[in-house]
């Protein structure tokens, strides 16, 4: 393996680690270390894929990151509001 390649299979245990710690309760929804989380991974995989291009793995990645940093400045405005 290369080191996109690891770079892409590190990205996606942090998506999936967000996700099991969602589902354990052990992290929030709106949290930012939840959004962090699945914008950091998601990113890691998008530049994987552009060694090893896939445009619907490209398109749900890319989206992945562009509502993980919507979700993540949503809550920093929320949270400034209070």
């Amino acid at each position: 393996m290369q080191w996109h390649d690891w770079v892409g299979m590190i990205g996606v245990v942090i998506t999936l680690a967000a996700f099991l710690l969602l589902q354990a309760g052990k992290l929030h929804g709106t949290g930012f270390v939840y959004q962090a989380m699945n914008a950091i991974g998601s990113a890691a995989v998008v530049l994987s894929l552009f060694y090893n291009f896939n445009l619907s793995a490209f398109i749900v990645e890319t989206a992945w990151v562009a509502i993980s940093i919507y979700g993540m400045l949503r809550g920093l405005r929320l949270r400034q509001m209070e």
